[in-house]
């Protein structure tokens, strides 16, 4: 039995991914290339004479406790979103880019403690990689909240009355993406100390 061909347009329709989604995708997996080649470069580099060795500070330690809480809140403002249950979505949205803020005040912290404890950029190839490395996740997070903000400041427009679920989903996947990123990194740091 065959579909008319208007039913078949939208069952085709149905089935392609929203070029926004595809471009996410694209642009995730050249992220995970960039750190995947950066980590591999400091496993072969701390080979090298002058290596200095570190611990991994204890902000680290909550700010990847605040960072897995964040990503349970941008999952709960998704499913608010999906349900039109607008008021616990911005709630739930502004939480996260404050969960947000949280981690990057933390690691701000945490990498305070390096330099003071003499992980200093000058000297050590460790502490050049390390720096660069989540100096550079430290950025995608930075992007990851101006998204979240946006949303919850749209979220508050009386004006925009928008039930479209395709920036709230690629937000929520940016922001999981990078709250895998971090947790990756950190068993790196953890591992390789």
């Amino acid at each position: 039995m065959g579909y008319s061909p208007e039913i078949a347009n939208v069952v085709d329709q149905n089935k392609k991914i929203h070029p926004h989604k595809f471009t996410l995708w694209v642009g995730i997996a050249s992220i995970m290339m960039m750190f995947a080649g950066l980590t591999s470069a400091f496993l072969v580099k701390r080979e090298q004479p002058g290596w200095t060795n570190f611990q991994v500070p204890v902000a680290f330690w909550y700010s990847t406790t605040v960072i897995l809480i964040s990503s349970l809140t941008m999952q709960l403002s998704l499913k608010s979103f999906r349900e039109r249950s607008m008021i616990k979505y911005k709630k739930l949205i502004g939480v996260t880019a404050c969960l947000g803020l949280v981690f990057m005040l933390l690691q701000f912290v945490g990498f305070r403690h390096l330099w003071i404890n003499g992980m200093v950029l000058k000297g050590s190839g460790a502490a050049q990689f390390l720096y660069i490395i989540a100096g550079l996740h430290a950025l995608h997070v930075l992007g990851g909240v101006i998204a979240l903000l946006t949303l919850f400041v749209r979220s508050g427009n009386a004006r925009i009355k928008s039930y479209n679920a395709v920036p709230v989903e690629v937000v929520s996947t940016y922001w999981h993406f990078v709250d895998i990123l971090w947790i990756y990194l950190f068993i790196f740091f953890l591992w390789v100390q």
